[in-house]
């Protein structure tokens, strides 16, 4: 077993900005060929549960030449592995190659179960001279039980970069139906856990598979954003462009935030650590919203995903 090297690296690994993470069925050449064009921050390249079993195969052998293909526009390319141990060790060994940013785990479990697949990562990207660390995590909590352990699968290992609820799985492990009533307070829970361990929280409180209400849509993701998700996974392309939009910094949100920056280095400059602003009074939290609101807003301007 290759020791891991994260002590070094921990603090270059940077924070990807995934506003939109489009699943894309890795056995259907035609969805993985248009994938590029869809805006997409990220493209998942899904080897679970849309792909048939006697297809899982193929769709492997091809990942090296569709993650060339989903990544040629500048998205991130994330892999969608399987659960099941012998499942998830063909499919490491197919989707750890140059060119993968992360791995989306489905029905995290456990903190020992993501530090299990981190060290095959590791010997993997070791074997085949990938930079250490190059491959992130993206945990997908499906299961009622993973929600009383979710401080420790959030802090796992340093490979973490988000975590998501399944919202289908999820509803389905407890014998509900995926509605607000059902989804809201396990939503929070992820994203309570997540902004705890400076990960991203990735979701909306509703069904990932209601896609054709785009106006539904819109008001789902535009709610998320209040709670403070960053960003969400689709799996249709027309979800892609309501995601972009709604999880960047309007016009008025970045002047906002410049202008309280800009206040704030004139309060530091008297020492001064809170000040008013508009006739509200800022201090420490709001200034960090504000450093927030640019850092989303430059790195979307950029066209930075990942």
């Amino acid at each position: 077993m290759i020791k891991d090297t994260f002590p070094a690296i921990e603090s270059a690994m940077s924070v990807p900005r995934w506003r939109s993470l489009l699943f894309v069925p890795a056995h259907v050449p035609r969805f993985v060929k248009m994938a590029h064009e869809r805006g997409a921050d990220g493209v998942i390249l899904d080897l679970e549960d849309s792909v048939p079993q006697d297809q899982k195969g193929q769709a492997r052998r091809q990942l090296p030449e569709s993650v060339k293909k989903v990544g040629s526009n500048g998205a991130s390319v994330l892999v969608r592995v399987n659960r099941g141990l012998r499942a998830l060790a063909a499919d490491l060994e197919a989707a750890i190659v140059a060119g993968v940013n992360a791995l989306v785990l489905p029905k995290v479990e456990s903190a020992e179960w993501v530090m299990e697949v981190a060290d095959a990562v590791t010997e993997l990207e070791h074997e085949r001279n990938l930079d250490a660390g190059s491959v992130r995590f993206v945990a997908q909590i499906e299961t009622p039980g993973a929600l009383t352990r979710l401080a420790a699968i959030a802090s796992a290992h340093p490979r973490m970069a988000a975590m998501a609820l399944g919202p289908e799985d999820f509803s389905a492990a407890v014998g509900g139906t995926p509605g607000p009533e059902l989804l809201l307070g396990p939503n929070l829970s992820v994203l309570f856990a997540a902004r705890a361990r400076g990960l991203l929280p990735l979701g909306f409180v509703g069904s990932i598979g209601e896609f054709s209400d785009t106006q539904k849509f819109r008001d789902v993701v535009i709610q998320a954003r209040r709670l403070g998700f960053v960003g969400a996974l689709a799996i249709h392309p027309t979800q892609v462009a309501i995601l972009n939009e709604a999880f960047s910094p309007s016009a008025e949100e970045f002047e906002w935030a410049r202008r309280v920056l800009a206040a704030e280095r004139d309060a530091a400059a008297e020492g001064r650590g809170a000040f008013a602003l508009d006739g509200k009074m800022v201090d420490a939290p709001v200034v960090r919203r504000a450093r927030e609101i640019i850092a989303m807003g430059s790195k979307a301007e950029l066209g930075v995903c990942g």
